[in-house]
């Protein structure tokens, strides 16, 4: 299916649309150097100042609209219909899927998923199982919980077999990355689906399209080489808490059971996404698979099945399903803020006309539309240090360019913005000191594996998409 753009418009190798240059409004010189003052001042409280992002996007989300003359008296009127519509569109969403990973935590059953694919895996293979362990859970966990979860299991395998443990640990944070940055239910990509109006049941279908390669590439081929530059032993400092962990005796549900609520949401949106595309949802049978697979439908009804089977199937009281609910909770407290402020941000970006401004910008320069999504998400990252930050000023950057695009390219919009958002990690992410600390590395060899992987993620990511970009 190809992009239908108005007249006037160019496309590279007749595919890959570009937007169709408009004039420049009144005030654009203003407006621009508004955003570039209130991106700045976001920069700094978050880099400099070191505030929380929830106050620095606030902050600049005032300062943008009193520099574009928006008036005093409306600082704060676009960001918070901009942060309430956030919330309510993608905040739900974010809780049911830490609701989810919870149960999949706590009840053992992501380690029983890691446990499996990994007892079943010859030594040499071990880099390739550690990617796909970290795929397979990445899906319904946050890149934290996913880190938290995987590196001590990293450091026992890599002790065990006696590997350098750079091998066996890029590939579990490439899978972490890529589905952190290209696949909803993830913040990211459900911000920038919000933001842009993309299809749901479409990204995630393009997104594990594009996150395969990108893990392969990123993962197990690109850990080779730097486990010759980094050479490093497991420590000890996490392997007690794992073989203890090893030890206890729980039930656990099964390596099926784990699974089914991993994929569980992924069938019900995937499955939509056909209904809708083949016109199958005239009949009652495709109205409820519609309706089912719904975000917010799919995500609850997950939610509810992980609740049985992760809690009172394996002996847990009511009681006690509905406190790890609530203890499911608190820990996404700061994401949601961080969410719904940089939510604000855009709507205040979007109302005061800049986006379009800095939209008929990239317009007049040539450059393909997905193509520059990546680059200002890429700036961004670069200059705050924060996916989340960058995902969300690009998708407010680039919603004003997407409304000639067909759904498709729509999609592979958000997926462009993801994966420039995990470009560089380096020492204003927290992401950048997390893995340093954890794998026992200095600051250079950090550079030398993590960031040089996100920027696989990134690059291989955007590659991916270029590519469906001219079959679709």
């Amino acid at each position: 299916m190809h992009v239908s753009l108005s007249s006037g418009s160019a496309v590279l190798g007749g595919l890959l649309p570009f937007a169709d240059p408009v004039e420049p409004a009144a005030g654009t010189a203003q407006l621009i150097i508004a955003a570039i003052i209130s991106i700045a001042v976001i920069v700094v409280l978050i880099v400099w100042v070191k505030m929380h992002p929830f106050f620095a996007l606030m902050l600049g989300a005032a300062v943008m609209a009193i520099t574009a003359n928006m008036g005093f008296e409306h600082a704060f009127t676009s960001f918070s219909a901009g942060l309430g519509s956030t919330v309510g569109g993608v905040g739900v969403l974010i809780v049911l899927g830490a609701v989810i990973g919870r149960f999949l935590t706590e009840s053992g059953g992501a380690d029983e998923i890691v446990d499996t694919i990994l007892a079943k895996t010859p030594l040499k293979r071990l880099p390739w199982a550690m990617a796909f362990a970290a795929f397979i859970i990445g899906i319904p966990l946050f890149f934290e919980v996913g880190v938290v979860l995987l590196i001590p299991i990293v450091m026992l395998v890599a002790k065990r077999a006696k590997l350098p443990v750079i091998l066996v640990g890029i590939p579990a944070l490439a899978g972490l990355s890529a589905l952190h940055g290209l696949v909803p239910p993830h913040p990211g990509p459900l911000i920038a689906i919000d933001a842009l109006g993309a299809n749901l049941g479409l990204t995630l279908a393009f997104g594990l399209l594009v996150a395969i390669p990108t893990v392969i590439v990123a993962g197990p081929v690109l850990a080779k080489p730097m486990a010759r530059w980094v050479p490093i032993q497991a420590t000890s400092q996490l392997l007690t808490a794992v073989d203890d962990r090893d030890g206890e005796e729980r039930r656990r549900p099964s390596f099926g059971i784990a699974l089914s609520v991993v994929v569980l949401p992924v069938v019900l949106m995937l499955l939509m996404t056909v209904v809708e595309a083949t016109g199958a949802d005239g009949s009652v049978f495709g109205q409820i698979l519609v309706w089912v697979g719904t975000p917010l439908q799919a995500l609850l009804i997950t939610s509810l099945y992980a609740m049985i089977v992760l809690g009172t199937a394996l002996g847990r009281s009511m009681a006690e399903v509905s406190k790890e609910t609530g203890a499911a909770f608190a820990p996404i407290a700061s994401i949601l803020l961080i969410v719904g402020a940089g939510g604000g941000f855009k709507q205040t970006l979007v109302d005061s006309g800049v986006g379009e401004v800095i939209g008929n910008g990239i317009a007049g320069s040539g450059i393909p539309l997905l193509i520059a999504g990546w680059l200002v998400a890429v700036v961004i990252r670069l200059a705050t240090g924060s996916a989340t930050v960058a995902t969300i000023t690009a998708a407010g950057i680039m919603a004003p360019l997407v409304g000639d695009l067909s759904s498709t390219h729509v999609a592979l919009m958000v997926l462009a913005i993801g994966a420039g958002s995990v470009f560089l990690s380096h020492v204003n992410d927290a992401g950048f000191w997390l893995v340093k600390e954890y794998f026992g590395l200095t600051v250079g060899q950090t550079f030398r594996t993590w960031s040089l992987m996100e920027c696989a993620v990134s690059v291989v990511g955007l590659a991916g998409v270029l590519v469906l970009g001219l079959i679709v």
